[in-house]
């Protein structure tokens, strides 16, 4: 299980960790479910998952959400998820 904060409708999107919290950024709007669908296709990129791997648990309609990865402990799910944000962090060579 992940908790994150979503901010849909944004000009930057991305995934962070900021104040104890993984913020993921959507440029999709909160509306008809668009934000959601776009925070699980996020979530799977940064897991390197298949969509279908990931379900909102929790919070469809509230910014602060919960997914639950299929075939990956919390554990596994953190070290990726740090891993992803070095990856997009650092200078492309």
């Amino acid at each position: 299980m992940i908790a994150v904060r979503v901010k849909p409708g944004s000009k930057q999107p991305g995934l962070t960790y900021e104040a104890d919290t993984w913020v993921l950024r959507v440029r999709e709007r909160a509306v008809e479910g668009a934000a959601n669908d776009a925070c699980v296709h996020a979530i799977a990129e940064a897991l390197n998952v298949a969509p279908s791997n990931v379900e909102l648990t929790r919070g469809i309609r509230a910014r602060l959400k919960t997914f639950s990865v299929r075939g990956l402990t919390a554990t596994e799910v953190a070290a990726r998820l740090e891993r992803y944000c070095e990856r997009r962090a650092s200078p492309a060579r």
